[in-house]
C-alpha cells in the first residue's frame, strides 16, 4: 500500500469512529450549574504549638500502604510560631467545597471542613463573600450543613443515586487546592463501596480527578443533577491516583434535613455484632452460596434479643430488603428510624425464620465493658488435630463469664491451623450446616476425629468483650 493510500485509510478510520463523535461536552453543564458551588475556607485560632500533622511513631512512608485521607489542604508553615497568650495569630485555610441547596443560602458540604472552624468563609464565583454558620454537623456520614445570609441564590437540582451506572460519565466541580471552580470529569468506577470506619454510606467510586479542597464539592451525572458528594480519596501520597469517593446525595439529603429541623441525626440501632458470610463459612454452615450477615453475638436487652435474634444466626433479609453482604446492614438499620417496627428474616441451623423487631435508637456514643476471665493453672493436654491445647470452663469462668459451655484454649502449638490465641473460648463447632456446643474436651476431639483432613469448619470463638467465627480449612492427620 502506498503512503499516501495509508493515510487516507488512517484518517478514514478516525472520523468514522463512534468512541470519537460521542465524547461527551461538559461546557453546558458547568455554565448552568457552576455558579452554585462554592469555595469554603476557615478561620482557626492557634491553639498550641506545633500545629504539624500527628505522626505515628516507628511508621515511615514507605510502611504505609494505601490510606484512606480527607480532602483537607495544609499550607506551608502549618507548624505554629506562638503559644496561646504569646502573639500566636489565627491561621487561615482553605479547606474546601461545598454548593448550595436553597436560595435562601442552605449549603451543603462534608463535616470535616468546618468543624473545627472559628470562622467560616464561603465565596461564590461572582466573588461575593460571606460569613457562614453552622446548621448541623454529622460526623458519622462526614456531612455538614451551614448558612449564609443571602437570597436569590443559584441552586442545584438533585438526581437519583440508584439510577447511575458503572461506567457512566460523571463530573466533579470544586476548589482544588484553592482553585474555585475547577472542573475534572472521569466515570463511576463501582458502586455500594464500604471504606474503614464507614458503616453508613454506600460509596460511590469514580476516577475523577479529586485533590485536597475538593472535600464537599457536588458530583454531576451528564443531566447537570448532583448525585453525590466528593468525599474521600485512596492514596498513597495525599493527591489524586484514580479512586475517589462520594457519598450518594440521597443519603445526604435524608442527613441535611434531620440536621435541619432537629440539629441531630438520630439512626436505628438493633445491637448485634456481626461479620461477612465468606466463602469458606458459607460452605461450613451448609448454604448455597456466600450471602447475609453473621451474627456474632447479640446485646442482653436490646431490640436483636427481644426478638428472639441468636448468635450463629445469619441475617439475610431487614425489613423486606436484602442483605446480600455484612455491611448492608448496617446502612439499612442506620437508615430506619427509631421505634419503627420491622420483620428480619434469618437462617438458623439452615432453616428460614421471620422475626418481629422494633428498632432502636444508636446513641451517639457506646462504651463496652471488657469482661476478662480469672486465670487458673491449666491442666496439661494433648493438642487436637487443630494443633490446640484446650481445656473445660470452670464453674467459675463460666460464672464470669456469664457461659454455660465452652472450652478455653490453654495452648497453640507451632502448626495450628486455626488463627486463635491462648485464652480464646470456643463456644460452638459448625460443619456442613450443624452446630454443635463444645461442651468437654472429649466432645470436642470425638468431632474432630470424625472429620475428612480436608474438612470445612467453623468455631464460634470468644475473646475478651467480642466474639467471631473463625474458620478452619483442614486438619492434621489422625493420630
Amino acid at each position: 500500500m502506498s503512503p499516501s493510500r495509508h493515510w487516507l485509510v488512517l484518517l478514514a478510520f478516525v472520523v468514522s469512529t463512534p468512541a470519537l463523535a460521542q465524547l461527551p461536552d461538559f461546557t453546558r453543564l458547568v455554565e448552568e450549574q457552576g455558579a452554585a458551588v462554592v469555595n469554603i475556607s476557615t478561620t482557626q485560632a492557634a491553639r498550641r504549638a506545633g500545629g504539624a500533622l500527628p505522626q505515628v511513631p516507628g511508621i515511615e512512608d514507605e510502611e504505609v500502604l494505601e490510606f484512606f485521607r480527607r480532602f483537607v489542604p495544609r499550607q506551608p508553615g502549618q507548624g505554629g510560631q506562638g503559644q496561646p497568650g504569646q502573639g500566636a495569630r489565627p491561621e487561615s485555610r482553605s479547606l474546601g467545597s461545598g454548593f448550595i441547596i436553597s436560595a435562601d443560602g442552605y449549603i451543603l458540604t462534608n463535616a470535616h471542613v468546618v468543624e473545627s472552624a472559628d470562622e467560616i468563609n464561603v465565596r461564590l464565583t461572582d466573588k461575593r463573600e460571606f460569613k457562614a454558620k453552622v446548621i448541623g454537623l454529622d460526623k458519622r456520614t462526614d456531612l455538614g450543613v451551614i448558612r449564609i445570609e443571602a437570597a436569590g441564590l443559584p441552586v442545584v437540582r438533585f438526581g437519583d443515586p440508584a439510577k447511575l451506572k458503572v461506567g457512566e460519565w460523571v463530573v466533579a466541580i470544586g476548589s482544588p487546592f484553592g482553585f474555585d471552580n475547577t472542573v475534572t470529569a472521569g466515570i463511576v468506577s463501582a458502586k455500594g463501596r464500604s471504606l474503614p470506619q464507614e458503616n453508613f454510606v454506600p460509596f460511590i467510586q469514580t476516577d475523577v480527578a479529586i485533590n485536597p479542597g475538593n472535600s464537599g464539592g457536588p458530583l454531576f451525572n451528564m443531566r447537570g443533577e448532583v448525585v453525590a458528594i466528593n468525599s474521600q480519596i485512596y492514596s498513597r501520597t495525599g493527591g489524586f491516583m484514580g479512586l475517589s469517593f462520594a457519598i450518594p446525595i440521597d443519603v445526604a439529603l435524608d442527613v441535611q434535613k434531620q440536621l435541619r429541623d432537629k440539629g441531630r441525626v438520630s439512626r436505628g440501632r438493633i445491637g448485634v455484632v456481626i461479620q461477612e458470610v465468606t466463602r469458606d463459612i458459607a460452605t461450613s454452615f451448609g448454604l448455597d452460596r456466600a450471602r447475609g450477615a453473621l451474627v456474632n453475638s447479640v446485646e442482653k436487652g436490646s431490640p436483636a434479643d427481644k426478638a428472639g435474634v441468636e448468635a450463629s444466626d445469619i441475617i439475610v433479609k431487614f425489613d423486606g430488603k436484602a442483605v446480600e453482604a455484612s455491611n448492608d446492614l448496617p446502612r439499612l438499620v442506620g437508615a430506619t428510624r427509631p421505634g419503627a417496627k420491622v420483620d428480619l428474616e434469618v437462617l438458623r441451623k439452615g432453616t428460614s425464620r421471620t422475626l418481629g423487631l422494633v428498632v432502636g435508637e444508636l446513641p451517639e456514643e457506646r462504651v463496652a465493658a471488657r469482661e476478662t476471665p480469672r486465670e487458673r493453672k491449666p491442666v496439661e493436654v494433648a493438642a487436637n488435630r487443630l494443633g490446640l491445647v484446650v481445656n473445660e470452663l470452670t464453674a467459675e469462668q463460666k460464672k464470669d463469664l456469664k457461659l454455660n459451655h465452652g472450652l478455653v484454649v490453654t495452648e497453640v502449638k507451632q502448626d495450628a491451623r486455626a488463627e486463635l490465641r491462648r485464652g480464646d473460648i470456643l463456644l460452638t463447632l459448625v460443619h456442613k450446616g450443624k452446630h454443635a456446643e463444645l461442651r468437654s474436651v472429649e466432645q470436642f476431639n470425638q468431632l474432630l476425629g470424625g472429620l475428612d483432613k480436608s474438612a470445612v469448619i467453623t468455631l464460634h470463638v470468644k475473646r475478651g468483650e467480642t466474639t467471631a467465627f473463625v474458620t478452619v480449612t483442614g486438619l492434621a492427620d489422625k493420630g
